[in-house]
């Protein structure tokens, strides 16, 4: 599922913020040939089956070109404009475009089967994502892929590594725990040795990291989470420039990988409002990070926003934005005293997910899933307290930050009372 190529893109060049409310809105997709553009947003095109008025118009027909009417599983303009929409926001998407998937793990799935052959090495970042995690164990192996785990904080291990691969998956930061890596030290150790980069982009989402201005290949979104913003929809993408983006196309369209035109409609309405609402969960999250910085219960709070925070000098450095995502390691206690700090939460859902309007709350235990780098990982000044492992992943929505903070304080004694 694909969008036209930002060729056929007539308006002029805009800032994010009202690139995120204009784009995917052509005329001839929100209106009719005789008014064009005359609703705000595309309507709901459903179809299985496209036709045609004759058939020297079914033979004079394009071929697999972008943008025109074919069969349900190429889309309609519904698909085309969220498509699009995602395109013109990624810097470094010139020539290219956006392939949409049923899942951010399908979009994951994609992207691989698109860069990788039998018998390639692909290198992983030991802090990604664990579907990511599982499906080179899986997936891949049985397609005979290799998969070499790094540490995504040693950059220099990591460049030693990149002969003889074929890829590299990338997160930044990682999923549970938090470290922003060097990313242009490490896209560009890649394509020197001629891999293909792919990034995992879902936390900072391109307001707030730019893959493909940086040098990466394909920016992987899951749209689940920040571009739906309501915790009901699911759906994943691909962006790419001219080099892989047409491989993406061609590769989902040969797995039948098709998005409804209703989810994608959502993800439009979701998109409008993406920016405000990580401003306002970013916000809320660095407010909660600090407060929890201060508190004796915890040992250390891993948000990128935060000074001290792994990696926080390169986020400063690379980044234009964040996100409500974040992880705090209790000092000391018990699985059980963990249990009881989150179960005490009541303005917290539990739930494994995050970028929606609500909050939520999960358990961290990345121990027995790293290959490449330790859990706990050495703070910045080389100590390392193996006690304090037990940690919890908060996903801050836009609720109030003072209640936020309050009904953490309470779950905080929850937690020094069960220890």
């Amino acid at each position: 599922m694909s969008a036209p190529t930002d060729k056929n893109v007539s308006r002029p060049a805009t800032r994010p913020a009202t690139t995120i409310v204009a784009a995917g809105r052509r005329p001839e997709w929100t209106g009719t040939p005789g008014h064009p553009g005359a609703v705000v947003n595309p309507p709901v095109w459903r179809a299985s089956t496209h036709l045609y008025p004759d058939m020297a118009t079914l033979r004079a027909h394009p071929g697999n070109e972008d943008g025109h009417f074919y069969y349900g599983r190429r889309g309609a303009p519904t698909q085309w404009a969220l498509a699009q929409a995602l395109t013109e926001l990624e810097p470094g998407a010139q020539h290219g475009g956006t392939v949409l998937y049923p899942s951010g793990v399908s979009a994951i799935c994609g992207a691989l089967m698109t860069v990788l052959r039998p018998g390639d090495t692909l290198l992983l970042t030991d802090n990604a994502y664990e579907p990511s995690r599982a499906m080179a164990r899986g997936l891949l192996a049985d397609l005979g892929i290799k998969t070499v785990w790094f540490d995504p904080m040693d950059s220099g291990a990591f460049a030693a590594l990149c002969p003889g691969a074929r890829a590299v998956l990338l997160e930044a930061p990682g999923s549970l725990t938090m470290e922003v890596p060097d990313m242009p030290a490490l896209i560009g150790a890649a394509k020197a040795q001629g891999l293909a980069v792919l990034v995992d982009n879902t936390w900072a989402s391109p307001l707030g990291f730019a893959p493909l201005a940086h040098g990466a290949d394909i920016s992987i979104m899951s749209l689940t989470k920040h571009v739906s913003g309501h915790s009901d929809v699911m759906m994943g993408s691909t962006t790419a420039g001219a080099q892989w983006y047409r491989p993406l196309r061609l590769k989902a369209q040969a797995m039948g990988l098709v998005v409804s035109p209703d989810d994608a409609a959502m993800m439009l309405r979701g998109l409008r409002t993406m920016g405000l609402r990580l401003e306002k969960a970013s916000a809320n999250a660095l407010a909660l990070a600090q407060w929890l910085s201060g508190r004796a219960e915890v040992a250390q709070v891993l948000c990128p926003m935060l000074p001290g925070s792994p990696g926080h000098a390169f986020w400063a450095r690379d980044f234009t934005g964040g996100c409500g995502l974040f992880s705090f390691v209790l000092k000391g206690g018990t699985a059980r005293a963990r249990d009881a700090l989150i179960d005490a939460l009541s303005l917290f859902g539990i739930g494994y997910s995050f970028g929606g309007f609500e909050s939520l709350a999960t358990p961290v235990d990345p121990a027995a899933i790293r290959t490449a780098s330790p859990w706990p990982r050495p703070r910045e000044d080389g100590t390392r307290e193996e006690a304090d492992r037990f940690a919890v992943r908060l996903a801050i929505g836009l609720e109030d930050v003072a209640d936020l903070m309050a009904d953490l304080d309470n779950a905080l004694a929850a937690w020094s009372a069960a220890r």
